[in-house]
């Protein structure tokens, strides 16, 4: 067992690297060889894209695990705790397995020097690799090609949305990034695909590489109607599959989709009962997150979801539509200094009653204040508060019963009030 606490080890991973994002895999691959890392799982399925990465795991997940399979999840970042980015089996690792792993890792790495995400993905693999797995299911942590998750070839690659976020690393058009995430796919191995209109790279990296596309709208596809949604697509031998009567769900259904084209190309029982009763019960802390809140003796209504760029910020926006509430919607709202500010406002401003913003706790964040006066000038009710907890307890203050509080704008806005809710909150009825 590791003498440092879990603690002490990622305050020792945040200074090992000078950077905290070097993208490139020939550093990490020397370490995993120096640990006899082969793979995770006898299975393995890799997912990125802009937006919808954590639900399309989560509904993988809950499909694989519904019918007998032992599934470990690698997703980041976290929201509350660390240990939420290593799922086995539905239970997250401990703090001691996590100690563990992370000295396995930095004994191997000896001079080579590698990032907090870095050693945090190989002690992944190396506690997956011991928990005797079916199917691991990896989410990329930026980009695809040059990300430590691509270390592995996996059996299925899946890429649910192209749009724009981290242009500094991915480039600032949909093609340059639709380059990065098409880096996940291997040769011969199923390719998928949410984003209705992929870029062009995207498409033509799976020709080169012999890798069948199989993409939404064409191979699979979903329609969504006011009593439940229907789904249709294929199996590994090519033959067409479909779902009818599927419960609707809070999580993105559009991910719900994608993961069972991906369920159907294992070649798992495919029982119509127990796939929708699988997905109803996928929940994500912070993704479409509505709760209950007690506040002074009543009840609030609350939504926390980690909307943080313009793609996201419309889909909320869709989903905020498609279900009205009987008073007004309060925004509480931060967001990073590198993110599309006016692209994460425009389809959403004209939602909100009123908007309490701060300062994010990271010295990425933009500043409050200016946030506050571009909400101001573009004609929305705009308060700063000193925190995001302030500003959220403002926002249950000043509403109703009938009312819905949304907390967005970054993973770190909703961590900041998901730790002040844990104690007093429970699930709302959907």
């Amino acid at each position: 067992m590791s003498s440092r606490s879990l603690a002490q080890w990622l305050a020792y991973l945040e200074q090992l690297h000078p950077s905290a994002i070097d993208m490139g895999l020939d550093r990490v691959r020397e370490v995993a060889q120096r640990l006899g890392l082969t793979r995770p799982a006898p299975r393995v399925v890799t997912v990125t894209g802009t937006n919808g990465k954590g639900s399309t795991c989560a509904f993988l997940a809950s499909l694989l695990r519904a019918n007998g399979q032992r599934v470990g999840v690698y997703a980041s970042p976290h929201l509350v705790r660390y240990n939420e980015r290593v799922d086995v089996e539905g239970i997250l690792a401990s703090d001691d397995d996590l100690c563990t792993a992370f000295a396995a890792v930095d004994a191997a790495r000896g001079e080579i020097s590698l990032t907090y995400f870095e050693m945090g993905t190989l002690a992944a693999f190396w506690l997956f690799e011991r928990a005797q797995l079916d199917v691991a299911v990896l989410e990329v942590g930026l980009g695809g090609r040059l990300d430590a998750v691509n270390l592995i070839d996996a059996d299925l690659a899946l890429v649910t949305s192209i749009g724009l976020d981290h242009a500094e690393w991915l480039g600032d058009t949909r093609e340059s990034v639709a380059v990065e995430k098409a880096g996940i796919f291997r040769a011969g191995k199923p390719a998928l695909c949410g984003d209705l209109e992929p870029p062009a790279p995207l498409t033509e990296a799976a020709e080169r590489l012999g890798a069948p596309l199989l993409q939404r709208g064409e191979a699979f596809d979903l329609r969504i109607e006011s009593a439940g949604w229907f789904w249709r697509g294929r199996d590994a031998q090519g033959n067409d599959l479909t779902l009818a009567g599927l419960p609707l769900l809070d999580l993105p259904m559009e991910n719900a989709a994608l993961a069972l084209q991906a369920y159907a190309l294992l070649g798992l029982p495919w029982i119509p009962e127990r796939i929708a009763a699988a997905l109803l019960a996928t929940r994500m802390a912070g993704r479409l997150d509505r709760r209950q809140v007690a506040w002074a003796g009543e009840r609030r209504q609350v939504l926390l979801d980690v909307a943080h760029n313009p793609h996201a910020a419309e889909y909320l926006a869709r989903r905020l539509t498609m279900k009205p509430v009987a008073g007004v919607r309060r925004a509480v709202f931060g967001v990073l200094a590198d993110k599309d500010l006016d692209g994460i406002l425009a389809p959403l401003e004209r939602l909100f009653a009123s908007w309490a913003v701060a300062t994010l706790p990271t010295g990425r964040s933009r500043d409050g204040t200016e946030v506050a006066a571009i909400l101001t000038a573009r004609g929305a009710q705009a308060e700063v508060h000193d925190s995001l907890v302030a500003a959220f307890d403002a926002q249950l203050a000043a509403s109703t019963a009938d009312d819905e509080v949304v907390v967005f704008g970054s993973f770190y806005s909703v961590a900041e009030v998901l730790a002040q809710l844990t104690p007093l909150s429970e699930s709302a009825e959907t």
